[in-house]
């Protein structure tokens, strides 16, 4: 596969438990939006003693479907992959309705310091009150009543990003990370370029059969759609090496090139996509600009 083939067959089934596999249960919340697609899937894992992976934003009618669909269940963990608000906030209300410990990589942070004068446009979409019971580093786990989930640290969507493997499987809880349904947004300052294809290397040199990702369905070849999608990316990263060495110098003309067959909806976040190459061409040193990498940035080849 030279790019990745996107599947945008989904049904969300809002408000219904969906088996996927043996011991896994999806619930998406009805939050569907241009960078949600139809929504966010929880995860239940687990047969009379579960966890609960990625509860979701706070949303009453998903916290009343995911209580109804644990009813006579123990729930003693909630994984979080991690904290941007379409995915951690209701770990807290369903942590007092169950008594069960929260599980993450840590606190929300941005993947580098905020230069001076810069203003992270995703502080209010980031979730900065979470902080978990348990805090897993690469190559941990948790295990309950036949089920073990291992954390596989993965920044690059943010700096906490974690996918959770489950033991015995072959399947991996991608989150924002893979997604069958579009590529992710690696935004700076919350995310790196760099930080996410080491990630995508990372999960590469796995052997999984199976992902389940935070939005859509699953991602059915992972091997195969990651090596698409580390195309996809360095395909972009030469585009836009070409745009400045044509004579674009600032993101909005580069995106105007690069993403003229993009939803403008979505210019904004193809702007932060282009940062996040930028930066890691500067640190690379193939291109140059003046004082730390910005979005109003002026740039030039090396």
């Amino acid at each position: 596969m030279s790019t990745p083939e996107f599947d945008l067959a989904f049904d969300p089934a809002y408000g219904r438990a969906v088996p996927t596999a043996p011991g896994v249960e999806r619930m998406t919340v009805n939050n569907p939006s241009a960078f949600t697609f139809h929504g966010t899937n929880s995860y239940i894992v687990g047969g009379s003693s579960v966890a609960v992976i990625d509860p979701g934003p706070e949303n009453d009618a998903h916290f009343a479907a995911l209580m109804t669909a644990l009813k006579g269940r123990e729930v003693t963990h909630i994984f979080v992959s991690h904290t941007h608000r379409d995915h951690s906030p209701l770990a807290r209300r369903l942590k007092e309705a169950t008594g069960a410990l929260t599980v993450g990589e840590g606190p929300h942070r941005a993947a580098r310091p905020l230069h001076e004068g810069e203003i992270n446009p995703f502080a209010e979409s980031s979730d900065t009150g979470f902080l978990p019971d348990i805090t897993l580093a690469d190559g941990e786990s948790v295990s309950g009543d036949g089920w073990q989930l291992t954390a596989l640290l993965t920044p690059g969507h943010t700096a906490n990003h974690t996918c959770f493997a489950l033991e015995g499987s072959g399947i991996v809880f991608s989150a924002d990370h893979v997604m069958a349904w579009a590529t992710t947004i690696v935004a700076p300052p919350d995310g790196s370029m760099a930080d996410y294809m080491a990630s995508l290397d990372r999960l590469l040199a796995r052997d999984d059969r199976l992902f389940f990702p935070g939005h859509g369905g699953p991602v059915m070849e992972p091997a195969a759609f990651m090596r698409g999608l580390r195309t996809h990316r360095r395909m972009r990263e030469r585009a836009v090496l070409e745009r400045i060495r044509a004579g674009d110098r600032f993101i909005p003309d580069m995106v105007k090139a690069i993403y003229r067959e993009t939803d403008p909806r979505l210019h904004g976040a193809a702007a932060l996509s282009v940062l996040a190459h930028l930066e890691d061409l500067v640190e690379k040193g193939q291109v140059e600009t003046d004082g730390p990498p910005a979005l109003f940035g002026a740039y030039r080849p090396a």
